[in-house]
């Protein structure tokens, strides 16, 4: 499914740390390898506040690591500054969860998905109007919805608008910051069809966040999981229900209501809180929550090993990637 010479973007080593109050040190993500593919969608889920808009956020350049490179084919784009960095935006595009915060409110909608184009000077002023009302078009929405501001929308439609703007340069990457949280379920649907469509067109690569798994599972090509700032498990998309190991990932489709309205199937619970960014322990991330907890999960930080060529998991269960079980012996 993912051939290595469609690899258009792959973050290395990618550590992202916080100075905190009492000289300490917030930890946001630590040691992140992932790659994107030309055409595929990757979703990075995770419980709020694990590191994944931190991590998405610096592969877009509004922040940078504190160690580690992001390779756009093949170039470290980390290094980037002034005019290159600024022509390096039109390639890799955002799509935020409030559509509203990004845009200016007292500007129209004509304006706003013209704004990056006017900018890198793909069109001249008095295309606008054409220019606003194919992108418009291309999202499902009215062209004379280019006469509109933002609050005269709803919050579908201002997404839609978000959409329009950051695929209107034609970007090679779209990232997408939990873009349907905010919506109703049967406007979430409209808009994952809306962007599934348009990748198979224009043949985008999309970084996808979500929290929730049941959602991201039915479109994503692969999903990579993240607990406190790390990836514990990378696996094909429409196999993680058959395929998921390791215990953090098991227990987020434990805790997915059934979609096909299957209620014999239990809703469970992640028992435990999450510890804090600021003092992650020793060892394994998850040990804290786990059931399955070993000795060896407590002073050893288990490695992302490959199991299959297309599936990678960070667990001291399974041993030297191959997929076998260790023996528990002892929980935590």
């Amino acid at each position: 499914m993912f051939d290595e010479k469609d690899v258009i973007l792959e973050a290395k080593h990618i550590t992202r740390k916080f100075p905190a109050a009492g000289g300490r040190t917030l930890t946001a993500c630590e040691n992140v390898n992932l790659k994107f593919y030309r055409g595929k969608t990757l979703g990075l889920v995770g419980e709020s506040g694990c590191g994944k808009s931190t991590f998405m956020r610096l592969l877009v350049s509004l922040d940078q690591p504190t160690e580690g490179e992001i390779l756009f084919h093949g170039k470290d784009i980390t290094k980037l500054k002034g005019e290159e960095l600024r022509r390096n935006h039109q390639y890799i595009q955002m799509v935020f969860q409030d559509p509203s915060e990004s845009f200016n409110p007292k500007m129209k909608i004509r304006d706003i998905i013209c704004e990056p184009l006017l900018n890198f000077k793909r069109i001249k002023a008095n295309e606008k109007d054409t220019a606003a009302r194919r992108l418009l078009e291309m999202v499902d929405l009215p062209g004379d919805f280019a006469d509109r501001y933002p609050h005269n929308m709803s919050g579908g439609q201002r997404q839609r608008v978000a959409i329009a703007r950051a695929i209107a340069l034609e970007p090679e990457l779209v990232i997408m910051d939990e873009a349907t949280c905010a919506l109703d379920v049967s406007v979430q649907k409209t808009i994952i069809e809306l962007v599934v469509g348009l990748q198979k067109k224009k043949n985008i690569s999309i970084g996808f966040i979500a929290h929730d798994l049941g959602l991201i599972q039915s479109f994503a090509h692969q999903i990579a999981v993240m607990y406190l700032g790390t990836i514990v498990e990378v696996l094909p998309g429409e196999e993680i229900s058959s395929r998921a190991m390791h215990p953090y990932t098991q227990a987020l489709l434990g805790a997915v209501f059934d979609l096909h309205m299957d209620f014999s199937k239990k809703i469970e619970v992640i028992e435990g809180e999450v510890p804090s960014p600021l003092e992650i322990p020793p060892g394994c991330p998850f040990q804290r929550r786990c059931g399955r907890c070993m000795e060896i999960c407590k002073k050893e930080r288990p490695v992302l090993r490959n199991v299959t060529e297309d599936h990678q998991v960070a667990c001291h269960l399974y041993q030297n990637g191959s997929g076998r079980q260790t023996a528990c012996t002892g929980s935590g």
